[in-house]
């Protein structure tokens, strides 16, 4: 196996024609500069100088292999350096996968602080909802996922999604609200209590996740709901509801970045909330620009 520093001797011994005038060069001894040159001709298997007068030159063999030593001494310093810049956090990278509502309103805060504190590093966003963007950091394609799960309901066949295998940073608890049209009987109210008061309703679903636990909630509260539209878009969640054609349950979060107008927001009595998190994969925590993006996170 060949050395960086074997080949540092070997350029040495090139540039000064003797083992004697090298060990000086480098600082080192001349029997140092003797073992390290018997070394290296021995990981290479053929010798790499040969004797003149009193000094030495290089074989032909020595010749190639010096050759090559600068170029891969180039290549070990710069990687050094781009590594103690990393460590340093003059740069390095970070690759956030963030569910849509977290990308408008915990992100930007979060990369903000991490800009304005270490300028050389680079964060990037791809959003993808939980379980596809926790796949994605499984496969390595992401350092960091903003995802969110529901506490399985009472009764519920499914069961939250396994993150055993990750780095967990709990962000916050995001409490889920009722919405009704603005002159629904339960507008203005304080909570919309169980929600069985709102059973006989059409229903308003989310995304397939919200879905499912929207479900698990209202079976656990003895009705099963007449989902009539379901949508990913929170926006359009909220004029469904505004236009009178169903009621809904959203995560708080959904509706900071979202206008209201037209609907009521009721809280649930039974202070159900889904927990946003951050995760990665255990050995990316100890990676200086990753452990820095869920410090910011986990202080908004």
């Amino acid at each position: 196996m060949i050395e960086a520093r074997h080949l540092r001797v070997l350029r040495a011994v090139a540039r000064q024609g003797s083992f004697s005038a090298a060990a000086r060069e480098l600082g080192l001894t001349q029997p140092a500069i003797s073992q390290q040159m018997k070394a290296l001709e021995k990981s290479v298997g053929t010798p790499l100088v040969v004797r003149v007068g009193r000094g030495v030159a290089l074989s032909e063999a020595g010749e190639v292999l010096a050759g090559h030593a600068a170029g891969i001494l180039a290549g070990l310093t710069a990687a050094e350096d781009e590594l103690a810049g990393i460590a340093g956090l003059r740069a390095g990278r970070v690759r956030l996968v963030s569910f849509p509502t977290a990308s408008a309103t915990l992100v930007p805060a979060a990369v903000a602080a991490l800009r304005a504190e270490r300028p050389g590093v680079k964060v990037s966003l791809t959003e993808a909802e939980p379980p596809d963007s926790v796949g994605m950091l499984r496969a390595a394609e992401c350092e960091v996922v903003l995802a969110f799960r529901y506490p399985r309901a009472a009764g519920a066949s499914t069961e939250p999604e396994d993150w055993s295998d990750l780095a967990v940073t709990h962000l916050r608890r995001d409490p889920l609200v009722a919405l009704v049209p603005e002159g629904h009987a339960l507008a203005g109210q304080a909570e919309a209590g169980d929600l069985a008061v709102l059973a006989d309703e059409p229903w308003i679903a989310g995304c397939p996740q919200c879905r499912g636990h929207l479900v698990d909630l209202c079976e656990a509260a003895g009705f099963t709901p007449r989902i009539d539209f379901a949508t990913d878009d929170y926006p359009a969640v909220l004029g469904l509801v505004a236009a009178g054609l169903g009621v809904a349950v959203l995560p708080e979060l959904a509706l900071a970045a979202t206008r209201t107008d037209g609907v009521a927001v009721v809280p649930l009595a039974a202070g159900v909330a889904r927990e946003i998190v951050a995760l990665t994969l255990p050995d990316l925590g100890r990676v200086p620009a990753v452990a820095l993006m869920l410090e910011k996170l986990k202080g908004l």
